[in-house]
């Protein structure tokens, strides 16, 4: 054996011959992932990539990404759907007030408001005593006649299953923020007095 160029066969008669092996691998320049990937031959357990993937792999790579970060924006929402069949129970709970957003997929002004009703759950967050919900009254109409919706959107503010007030202002984060806050302190003092007198 030479320690140098690897092992040597000897066969009686035949010429001993050429190692393939190279020098040890201590000797050898170390070899990239890179570098791997493009010696291998294109057999069936390896396959170039398709020329559309290779000119376009940044923009899927975004669209991937895009797609999740919708995934996971719906995942964390903080908006609950209510239906005609938890609708009362839910704005029936106690200590609670809820903001609700009545629309139909097909008005524009509904559409039109975009992100704002995610965007307001995640600003009061915080807020133990607030929950923001949505109805679709194409979906339920029951429970959007119970509470007399006739145009979209209408949003109203709830307490232990009385409506409390409806909102008009700026369809704003802000504006909605400082009215359901306020809404709701007022709501739960008239009910300690209610209480308290009784």
């Amino acid at each position: 054996r030479d320690s140098e160029t690897g092992p040597v066969f000897k066969h009686p008669g035949r010429s001993p011959p050429t190692s393939q092996w190279g020098p040890p691998a201590t000797q050898r320049a170390p070899i990239s992932v890179g570098d791997l990937s493009r010696s291998l031959p294109a057999t069936g357990n390896h396959r170039p990539m398709d020329p559309f993937l290779r000119r376009h792999r940044g923009s899927l790579l975004l669209l991937l990404l895009f797609a999740h970060a919708v995934f996971l924006r719906g995942v964390d929402s903080e908006v609950i759907t209510l239906t005609s069949d938890t609708f009362a129970d839910k704005v029936k709970e106690k200590g609670t007030v809820w903001f609700v957003q009545f629309c139909v997929p097909w008005c524009k002004y509904c559409k039109n408001l975009g992100t704002l009703w995610e965007d307001l759950a995640k600003a009061v967050e915080g807020e133990d005593e607030i929950e923001v919900g949505q109805v679709d009254c194409g979906q339920e109409k029951p429970a959007c006649t119970k509470v007399d919706i006739h145009s979209y959107p209408t949003f109203k503010v709830f307490y232990e299953g009385e409506e409390v007030t409806k909102y008009q202002g700026p369809k704003e984060v802000e504006s909605l923020k400082t009215f359901v806050l306020n809404a709701a302190q007022n709501a739960t003092q008239a009910k300690d007095e209610t209480d308290s007198e009784l």
